[in-house]
């Protein structure tokens, strides 16, 4: 990890203190990767007790899932079962699972035939079965984290029925998150339908006590955005004492941020909350290889530019970071991701922002 001052990063949290609280937001695969990662530093009071006293450690994980998704078996559940998408939800749990193998196994597998079932993941399926149970897709929630034993908390951005629709930059507007990524036209807004939605209490405290508190990586319209016009969690966000981060993509996407820069990225967030958000950007600085290149590059898409001198200009401090993996596509290394986040955390921000030249 690289931030323009070199400054060493200190662990100075107290035993009385000892661990941070993360809240994690976002959605798709991005949120779900890095909870991987950030699960490796989360502890049960008792590992706290027995951890060394200078291990970063996280005491309270909590991811905010965007629940928008129309589209596959989720937007299936939707339609016939009028409730909340749960693939994203899914994901995260499986992501957290003391058990990777077979529970999670069993949540991921995917009916390949059957009419009906075809195209189902069972893990929706099991989300589904409760929230018919309980009447409440959070407690459905909750209850499939007990049973799979997640390292953290799970909470959908709001139990409301929304739908996305963009303003794009032609001035027509596209209705569904489905209908929006396959849109040709670049997105300039993104509204929530209905507008005005509240999140979980839950939420709304995690958010107020976190030490540490990131947003991606992850689809900008689709994945992040939503997350923030949910009514008052971009209130939270900035009122909270927390260490805020973007964790910026390793490419642009097709139909979402094609041609932005990483700069970009934040300013549209920013726009989209209505205020300054985050003190920190972990910003790859890992070239992609020539054959990644290629074959991303025949969808339009490219590395996403990191504009430093733009990122400071909008009061945040970029850290560059080698978390770039190529597994066929373009990943981020969620273990050098995390690494890092549980270094940014652990630093008192005030003092590290006026060693950057920034003020606090």
């Amino acid at each position: 990890m690289e931030t323009k001052t070199a400054a060493p990063l200190p662990l100075d949290k107290t035993p009385r203190e000892r661990g941070l609280r993360v809240v994690a937001i976002g959605g798709g695969t991005g949120l779900s990767t890095l909870l991987k990662g950030l699960k490796l530093f989360a502890l049960t009071p008792a590992e706290l007790m027995a951890a060394p006293p200078a291990a970063p450690v996280i005491r309270d994980l909590c991811a905010v899932v965007t629940v928008s998704d129309d589209g596959g078996s989720s937007g299936r559940l939707r339609k016939e079962l009028n409730m909340l998408p749960p693939g994203d939800i899914r994901n995260c749990i499986v992501a957290l699972s003391e058990d990777e193998a077979l529970l999670s196994q069993l949540f991921q597998h995917r009916f390949n035939k059957g009419s009906g079932l075809e195209g189902h993941s069972f893990g929706n399926l099991f989300l589904a079965a409760l929230t018919s149970i309980t009447h409440d897709f959070s407690e459905a929630v909750r209850l499939s984290s007990e049973i799979l034993v997640t390292r953290g908390h799970i909470h959908p951005a709001t139990t409301s029925n929304i739908e996305l629709e963009a303003l794009m930059e032609d001035g027509t507007r596209v209705r569904g998150e489905t209908n929006i990524t396959a849109s040709k036209v670049r997105i300039h807004e993104l509204f929530l339908v209905p507008p005005d939605v509240n999140p979980l209490p839950q939420t709304l405290d995690a958010i107020a006590r976190a030490d540490m508190i990131s947003i991606g990586p992850g689809s900008l319209f689709t994945s992040l955005i939503p997350n923030l016009l949910v009514h008052g969690i971009a209130d939270a966000i900035v009122d909270s004492p927390a260490t805020k981060v973007y964790i910026c993509n390793l490419m642009t996407q097709a139909n979402e941020s094609l041609g932005l820069t990483a700069a970009d990225h934040i300013r549209a967030l920013n726009r989209h909350a209505g205020q300054q958000i985050f003190d920190y950007a972990l910003i790859n600085r890992t070239p992609v290889s020539d054959e990644l290149k290629t074959k991303y590059a025949l969808e339009g898409a490219c590395q996403i530019v990191a504009d430093l001198d733009a990122i400071e200009a909008l009061g945040v401090i970029p850290v560059l970071g080698d978390y770039l993996e190529e597994e066929g596509v373009a990943r981020h290394n969620t273990a050098r991701v995390a690494s890092d986040l549980m270094q940014l955390g652990s630093q008192p921000l005030g003092e590290s922002k006026a060693r950057s030249g920034v003020k606090p």
